[in-house]
């Protein structure tokens, strides 16, 4: 079964920042729910393993993955990767397209592309299902990968207000200190359907569409 998932997301943070996230995976891994990280090959590729809820199903599966492209003057890259199911005969394949996109006021737009090729038991639960949860993963790592880059982008600006010792601005904030709920300060709250315990990913309600080698 064959899904396409086009999604985007803003971060109050620059551009570059936001690129050297997206295409360093031991940081991705990070936010995409119910992966893992196992090792970078020789060739640049990278092992991992990566589980999600369908339904009342949890499948693991475990592959590799590696960029196609990395074009860092325009901000763009290409991933595929491929895994097999640890416990039966099923598979995933996807590939991802990329875009980091410079915004009016410091800010930044992600823009993803995914396709998704999927054999084995998660099939017979629909193309309805499968999509729904793949949006829930992909909003639940935009959340976490957006309070990553913008809780460090903030960080060093307090840590400026800090040294210079906090002055008095006009309506009665500091300057260099950070107002209320500009920026997030930890990981944003889970969305219904965050990963388990175990390390899955439940649905019930996604980055990138669930990865294969994650």
């Amino acid at each position: 079964m064959a899904i396409r998932i086009q999604e985007r997301f803003e971060v109050a943070a620059p551009p570059d920042q936001v690129w050297a996230y997206l295409v360093d995976p031991a940081r991705v891994v990070r936010c995409l729910p119910g992966a893992e990280l196992l090792e970078t090959t020789d060739d640049g590729g990278f092992l991992g393993r990566m589980k999600v809820k369908v339904g009342p199903v949890t499948t693991a599966y475990r592959g590799t993955a590696r960029f196609l492209e990395v074009d860092a003057e325009r901000r763009r890259a290409r991933l595929t990767g491929s895994g097999q199911e640890t416990a039966g005969a099923g598979s995933a394949r996807m590939t991802m397209a990329s875009e980091v996109v410079e915004l009016p006021g410091g800010r930044t737009e992600v823009r993803v592309d995914v396709e998704v090729d999927v054999v084995g038991k998660v099939v017979q639960f629909g193309r309805g299902l499968i999509e729904e949860v793949s949006r829930q993963l992909f909003h639940q790592f935009a959340e976490c990968a957006r309070a990553t880059l913008e809780a460090a982008g903030a960080a060093p600006a307090e840590a400026h207000g800090t040294a210079a010792g906090p002055v008095a601005a006009p309506g009665g904030v500091a300057a260099g200190a950070t107002e209320p709920g500009a920026g997030a300060a930890g990981a944003a709250p889970a969305e219904p359907g965050a990963a388990e315990p175990n390390g899955g990913s439940a649905a019930g309600g996604p980055g990138p569409a669930a990865a294969p080698a994650g």
